[in-house]
């Protein structure tokens, strides 16, 4: 496809647009693309470590709402985004995403300039600039996206010029036609001509020019790529039969790409800056432990978060495979971080703190990491005597420590500032100062707390209390689970500042309080709809494919490790045919009801999050052993069909998958393991007999909890399972608790004390093992 004289002038100082081939597949982003994205939470995450003081998991959508001086507000005014609110005041007639603004474009007849997720440079550099704001406000209607709220807009959109360019990032700026067909697109834009380069003005003068008097050749372009990638984006497979090997395939092909790139010094993959993808360490636990171990050691001494939950997962995990209570630590770091600082009056979970915030009261510009970094001579006016002690464990120099590598401060903006990172384990340390692992620990913990009251007293970063259902969902996984593999933890361990050390059953709580949230305010029994987000009410945006399979995720979680037939339930509902391609397989991104989203995505990329597609899959095998063969059938139909419109990447890239190469290796398993209890959920006994049902790792068991005595769950049961719904009228009604073990369509003797049932699964358990190892 040539380009117009006009559109070649647009891209001068960019690759040359897309020709005629196909698009690079689904999910364009790697993790290149996150370092843009990644890179202002880098310090607030990695500080975490250390005081469990980083928002860091996800990005924030705000630095805090600014109010130009003497100016009238914009329509960003009326939007409840903290992110959008952030430019309320800007001169830019800035419009938020919807029918307004497209109507005002096809009235004057004049490009639409799109601008998705924060970027502090440009905002100062371009968006308060007056002269830009003239040119924007002249030619063109501005909108601007917060790619939280609207993740389906910024897909469209950034996988156009992932697609054009070959890469991608954010700030995402993109020009379209009235009609919303992409023109030309980019990210970051400086304001002037620099190095040969063309700057933002130079660029929206060329947009306007090329809009006049070649705008056929631009729409003509347009809605040829939307095409190309509607075609490239829409995977389908005739056939829901996969390949016997694919679960080996793909594995094998993702941990040999892992190990290829495995830094064995630091952890971790690639090149410095990292970021961790916590899928990557469920892969390592299938294949290599020693690796996975290695890595999260580090990634726990610089947290790179963007989601809590799934980190505080990865360290459940570990913790059941070891039972180094370091790990269970880590865990509950961050669940206390979450409950300490990001969690609302109702149990709805927050989104994210900014990196940034102003040094002090009264500041006139805030500065990445300015509540999270630390100067030597504070730490020593600080901690007195145990300063040198501190500061050899967590690396701070004089001179600063951001030196790890050339990218840890490309532009010296932490010159003589300090990231409290551990480099050396505690026990060697320990051995160094003469000093037993325990007391070593104290005194880290005295020190640690001395430092937060001393940055207590610090302007705080903006606290983005954006509610997204996606991330609660993974949130509660991570509680719920916390709550019973928390009780394995050796009696008499011992916690430091930080962590509370509070009874595991107070993470089922946090759990239980923001599904409760979500399904009163997030949803409607009567439609079986979720939205996507809540601030000051629910937000206009329909609930995507993350928000349904991250939740229901964690609901299967909120039932297993908690009990409550209600969660499950809600689960089974929620899994209907909404974004269902029931003809192609697999699952869409979006319910397809808004005619301004112009593409319908199946992602399969597991990046920082991981896909909805992944999820779904991994969601459909869970519900598939829980109920009978009539829908058991039908989940199984739809996660082989799943994986078989996915099978090339699987096969090919699994390294981009390993969440959906997780999901095709459980399904390979011919039979997942059932632990039914049956008894009083209320007694002693029985809460004993749950803790032991997950006093082992084991990602191929299902848990099932029922009280024969409970008219609502033997109604449940006799309808969705008979044979579960046996299995409790069976249980001896004396015992409090009673656990039957099943699996390949065949039952232990049932087991009545909570002993029995971990020395009957570590039986299994060895046996698996030694199974797949033949």
């Amino acid at each position: 496809m040539a380009a117009s004289a006009a559109f070649a002038l647009l891209f001068s100082n960019l690759p040359q647009p897309l020709r005629r081939r196909r698009p690079p597949p689904p999910m364009l982003s790697t993790l290149r693309l996150l370092r843009r994205h990644h890179r202002r939470r880098r310090l607030a995450a990695a500080s975490s470590a250390a005081m469990s003081s980083s928002g860091g998991a996800s990005s924030s959508s705000s630095s805090g709402e600014r109010h130009g001086v003497g100016r009238s507000p914009n329509r960003l005014a009326a939007e409840h985004s903290p992110y959008l609110l952030q430019h309320a005041y800007n001169p830019v007639d800035w419009y938020p995403w919807g029918e307004e603004a497209f109507e005002k474009a096809r009235r004057k007849d004049v490009p639409i300039f799109l601008s998705s997720m924060k970027c502090h440079v440009m905002e100062v550099e371009s968006f308060e600039n007056d002269e830009i704001a003239k040119i924007l406000n002249d030619g063109f209607v501005s909108i601007k996206v917060d790619r939280e709220e609207r993740p389906d807009v910024d897909k469209v959109y950034m996988t156009y010029v992932s697609a054009l360019y070959g890469g991608g990032g954010w700030p995402l700026s993109v020009f379209l036609s009235p009609n919303l067909k992409p023109l030309m697109g980019g990210t970051y834009f400086p304001p002037d001509d620099k190095y040969g380069r063309p700057g933002f003005k130079t660029i929206l003068r060329k947009v306007k020019e090329a809009w006049e008097t070649k705008r056929d050749a631009l729409e003509k372009t347009g809605n040829v790529v939307i095409k190309q990638l509607r075609d490239a984006l829409s995977a389908k497979a005739s056939s829901q039969d996969i390949p016997n090997d694919l679960a080996v395939v793909s594995v094998d092909n993702c941990v040999e790409k892992l190990a290829g790139s495995y830094d064995p010094k630091f952890g971790g993959y690639g090149s410095a800056p990292k970021f961790p993808r916590p899928v990557e360490n469920w892969v390592e636990f299938m294949i290599t432990l020693e690796v996975a171990f290695i890595d999260i050691v580090w990634m726990s001494a610089g947290m790179m978060l963007y989601d809590q939950g799934q980190i505080a997962n990865v360290y459940l995990d570990t913790f059941l495979i070891t039972g180094d209570e370091y790990y269970s630590s880590v865990a509950r770091d961050i669940l206390d971080y979450l409950r300490r600082d990001m969690i609302g009056e109702e149990g709805e979970i927050y989104s994210a703190e900014d990196a940034d915030s102003a040094e002090y009261d009264g500041a006139p510009r805030k500065r990445e990491g300015a509540f999270y970094v630390w100067t030597n001579k504070e730490i020593e006016d600080t901690l007195g005597e145990n300063s040198e002690l501190f500061k050899n464990h967590y690396y701070v120099k004089s001179s600063g420590n951001c030196d790890l590598s050339r990218m840890s401060d490309p532009h010296d903006e932490f010159k003589g500032k300090n990231v409290l990172i551990e480099r050396k384990q505690a026990s060697l340390m320990a051995s160094k100062c003469g000093k037993s692992v325990d007391e070593y620990a104290q005194i880290l913990g005295d020190c640690r707390h001395k430092l937060f009251d001393v940055r207590s007293k610090r302007p705080r970063p903006h606290l983005d209390d954006k509610v997204i259902v996606s991330w609660n969902g993974l949130a509660i996984s991570a509680f719920a689970r916390a709550s019973q593999i928390l009780k394995s933890e050796p009696t008499g361990t011992r916690f430091c500042f930080p962590i509370t050390g509070c009874n595991p059953e107070e993470y089922l709580g946090v759990a239980e309080k923001a599904a409760r949230f979500i399904k009163e305010k997030l949803y409607d029994s009567s439609s079986n709809r979720l939205n996507h987000s809540y601030r000051n009410g629910p937000a206009k945006a329909p609930g995507f494919l993350d928000d349904y399979a991250f939740l229901i995720n964690g609901l299967l979680d909120l039932y297993e490790y908690g009990g409550k037939i209600e969660w499950l339930m809600w689960a089974a509902h929620l899994q209907d045919e909404l974004f269902l391609d029931k003809q192609g397989g697999g699952y869409f991104n979006t319910p397809g009801e808004d005619p301004s989203v112009l593409l319908r995505v199946k992602e399969d990329y597991d990046g920082a999050e991981p896909s909805g597609n992944s999820v779904a899959a991994i969601n459909l095998i869970r519900l598939s052993s829980i109920f009978d063969a009539a829908k058991s059938d039908g989940y199984k139909c739809n996660v082989e069909h799943l994986l078989a419109v996915f099978q090339t990447r699987l096969r090919e890239l699994g390294i981009a998958l390993p969440l959906m190469c997780c999901a095709a290796d459980m399904l390979s398993v011919p039979s997942r393991k059932q632990v039914v209890l049956v008894g009083n959920k209320e007694s002693t006994e029985f809460r004993d007999m749950v803790a032991a049902a997950f006093s082992t790792y084991d990602p191929n068991r299902t848990v099932i909890q029922i009280d024969p005595r409970n008219t609502e769950e033997m109604g449940f049961w006799e309808s969705n399972n008979a044979i579960i719904a046996q299995m409790a009228r069976s249980s001896p009604p004396e015992k409090p608790a009673v656990a039957h073990v099943c699996q390949d369509f065949k039952c232990s003797p049932p087991v009545t004390s909570a002993d029995a049932l971990r020395v009957l699964l570590n039986k299994t358990v060895a046996a698996a093992t030694s199974s797949a190892a033949a």
